[in-house]
């Protein structure tokens, strides 16, 4: 709406520019928090806790003393290494030597310069929460939807933090 529309019809004119500037504004906040499945998920997504910042910037060695060997190894430049583990429970730590273990979670841990400096990871099962509404079969759709997705938390339990 122009200025000349609002200066013709008045006060009631400026009354529908504030509206309408107030609905746009309350559509580009809703929108800023899209990406997830509504505002639950905005809500869940804004509280959640970061379980690896506790031992953001713990040494290298001091990490493979608590967490034992990785999995893998990967390289990233002359600087950077990030180990991957699989792990069950709270978190990895050195492993029982059981090669019959099933690990249900992954975490990497990246290093830049021997120092923690990101901690990614999931349970070794994550699916899409929509993964359901690709489901032929309608009884095995509604047992998706309504399953929790699963997840993990991360700790170094033989850390001290």
């Amino acid at each position: 709406m122009d200025l000349r529309t609002i200066w013709r019809n008045g006060l009631a004119g400026l009354r529908l520019a504030a509206v309408l500037g107030l609905a746009a504004g309350i559509a580009a906040l809703l929108g800023a928090c899209g990406g997830g499945s509504g505002p639950g998920d905005a809500i869940q997504q804004l509280s959640r806790v970061d379980h690896g910042k506790p031992y953001i910037g713990m040494a290298k060695p001091e990490v493979l003393r608590c967490a034992g060997q990785p999995r893998s190894r990967i390289p990233a430049g002359k600087t950077t290494e990030t180990l991957v583990y699989h792990y069950s429970g709270a978190g990895p730590v050195p492993s029982s030597g059981d090669k019959k273990e099933k690990a249900t979670c992954t975490a990497s841990l990246t290093f830049e310069k021997d120092k923690l400096v990101r901690v990614s990871y999931a349970h070794m099962e994550v699916r899409s929460p929509y993964a359901w509404q690709s489901e032929d079969n309608p009884e095995k759709a509604e047992e998706m939807r309504r399953s929790e997705v699963p997840s993990c938390i991360f700790s170094l339990p033989r850390c001290p933090r």
